[in-house]
C-alpha cells in the first residue's frame, strides 16, 4: 500500500479498531478504579510511551532544541483539547449512560469537525462527505440504541458529550497543523504531555484517592500505551495523508470494533436494528473513502 492516501486511510482505521477494545477492557475492571484515574492516567501513560519511542532513536531529528517555537503554543492547545475531550466525556457518559453518551460523542465529532474545517478555510465538504458521515453516524445511533441499556436524557450530560465531540474535532485539526511543523512522534508527546499535566490534577480534585487492583493497572496499562499510544501514534501520521473531516469519519470504526467485541468476548447478543446500524456504518465509511480517494473538485474539502 505505497500510494500517501491509502495508507492514511489505512492507519486512521487501525487506530479506531485499537479506540473500539477500550470499552472491552474497561468492562473487566471498571468497578476498580474511578473513570476519571483512567482518562488522566492513561494520557500519562501515552506520554512516557511517546517519550520513549522517542528516545530509541528512530525521531532523533525531532529534539526539542530544534523545534520552532510556534510548535509550543499549538502543543498547548492541542494538550487542552485532549484532556477536555477526556474529561468531558467520561462525565457526560455517566450522566447520560453509555449508549446515548458514546453516540452524541463520537456522532457529533464529524460535524463538528466539518463545520470547523469549513469555517477556517471557507470551503465546504463534498456532498459525498457529508453522505457518508450521516450515514455512519445514524448507523452508531442504531448500533447503541438498539442494546437495551440504561438511557437518561441528562440536559448537562448530553451538553458535556456535545463539548467532547468538539474537543476531540478540534484536536484533529490542531494536531494536522503540528504534524506539519515537526514530526508525528513528537507531536503527540508534546500534545499528551501537556494534557497529562491538566488532567491528572483534575483527577485528583473530582475523584476518590487512587487505590486500584493490579488487574485494573494492567488494564490502565493497555489503555495508555496501546489505545491512545499506537492509536493516536498512527492517528497522526494519518492526518499527514489525508483531511481531518476524513480521518474523524474514518474513527467511526471505531464502534464497529466495540460491536464485534461485545459479541464474540462479552457474549452480547444485539438486535435487528443494531445490525442494520453496523451496515449503515460500513457503508458511511466505503463513501467517505471513495470521497477521498477520487479526484477533488477545486475549491472543495474530500
Amino acid at each position: 500500500m505505497k500510494h500517501p492516501t491509502f495508507a492514511g486511510i489505512a492507519m486512521a482505521v487501525s487506530a479506531a479498531a485499537l479506540w473500539g477494545t477500550t470499552g472491552t477492557a474497561q468492562s473487566f475492571v471498571a468497578s476498580q478504579i474511578s473513570p476519571y484515574w483512567v482518562g488522566a492516567l492513561r494520557l500519562a501513560i501515552a506520554s512516557a510511551f511517546f517519550a520513549a519511542y522517542l528516545l530509541l532513536g528512530r525521531w532523533r531529528r525531532g529534539a526539542a532544541a530544534t523545534l520552532p517555537e510556534a510548535v509550543w503554543g499549538w502543543a498547548l492547545l492541542g494538550g487542552i483539547t485532549i484532556a477536555a475531550y477526556n474529561l468531558s466525556f467520561f462525565a457526560g457518559v455517566k450522566a447520560t449512560g453509555v449508549a446515548v453518551g458514546t453516540g452524541v460523542a463520537i456522532g457529533s465529532g464529524p460535524v463538528w469537525v466539518g463545520v470547523l474545517q469549513a469555517l477556517m478555510s471557507r470551503k465546504v465538504p463534498r456532498p459525498i462527505w457529508w453522505l457518508g458521515s450521516g450515514c455512519a453516524v445514524l448507523g452508531i445511533g442504531l448500533m447503541l440504541g438498539d442494546g437495551g441499556t440504561e438511557t437518561r436524557f441528562d440536559g448537562i450530560g448530553l451538553g458535556l458529550c456535545l463539548l467532547a465531540g468538539l474537543a476531540y474535532a478540534s484536536y484533529t485539526l490542531v494536531a494536522q497543523h503540528l504534524v506539519g511543523l515537526t514530526t508525528p512522534p513528537m507531536a503527540t508527546f508534546l500534545i499528551f504531555s501537556m494534557a497529562a499535566v491538566i488532567a491528572v490534577p483534575v483527577a485528583a480534585l473530582v475523584s476518590p484517592g487512587l487505590t486500584s487492583s493490579p488487574a485494573a493497572w494492567v488494564m490502565v496499562t493497555y489503555l495508555g500505551v496501546v489505545v491512545t499510544g499506537v492509536a493516536y501514534l498512527l492517528f497522526s501520521h494519518a492526518l499527514r495523508r489525508v483531511s481531518a473531516a476524513t480521518c474523524v469519519t474514518l474513527t467511526l470504526a471505531e464502534p464497529v470494533t466495540a460491536f464485534v467485541l461485545a459479541i464474540v468476548v462479552v457474549g452480547e447478543q444485539p438486535g435487528t436494528l443494531a445490525y442494520g446500524g453496523l451496515a449503515l456504518v460500513l457503508l458511511g465509511l466505503l463513501c467517505v473513502v471513495w470521497g477521498e480517494t477520487r479526484p477533488q473538485a477545486a475549491g472543495s474539502l474530500p
